[in-house]
């Protein structure tokens, strides 16, 4: 099934059609009537569009009031972000699996050192007792 080409374009314009509807000279062919019609469409373009700047920067400045008011700043938000993330990390199957064997290994190694030290801690009470035994 192949898609109907309309008049208007979906594609936005590239380089090349850009420059050539820069440069072409549209209001020879715009009555004096269509050409007032669209400076005051210009006009009111620009205008709803200062609007809109004015308004976004009212709304941002608000929005730093009431973050200023709730105690947030940009410090928390990171280390409240940070926390939720830690906190979720935490809470996953894979984190508690490998803190489980982690926590099992080092159960493990704890062991071994304390059984290594015994050893050697015997080795040494052997090892007085055959210098005593000399001298």
């Amino acid at each position: 099934m192949e898609a109907e080409v309309g008049l208007l374009e979906t594609e936005p314009l590239q380089g090349r059609d850009e420059d050539a509807v820069a440069s072409a000279d549209y209001s020879s062919m715009l009555s004096e009537e269509e050409k007032e019609e669209l400076k005051a469409e210009l006009v009111q373009l620009e205008d709803e569009i200062t609007t809109l700047r004015q308004v976004l920067s009212a709304k941002e400045r608000h929005l730093v009031e009431i973050k200023q008011k709730l105690g947030m700043n940009l410090m928390n938000e990171l280390k409240q972000n940070f926390s939720k993330s830690w906190h979720d990390m935490q809470t996953t199957t894979a984190y508690k699996k490998t803190h489980e064997t982690l926590s099992h290994a080092g159960q493990k190694a704890t062991a071994a050192f304390s059984n290594v030290g015994t050893a050697i801690s015997k080795k040494f009470g052997d090892m007085r007792k055959i210098l005593l035994a000399v001298i």
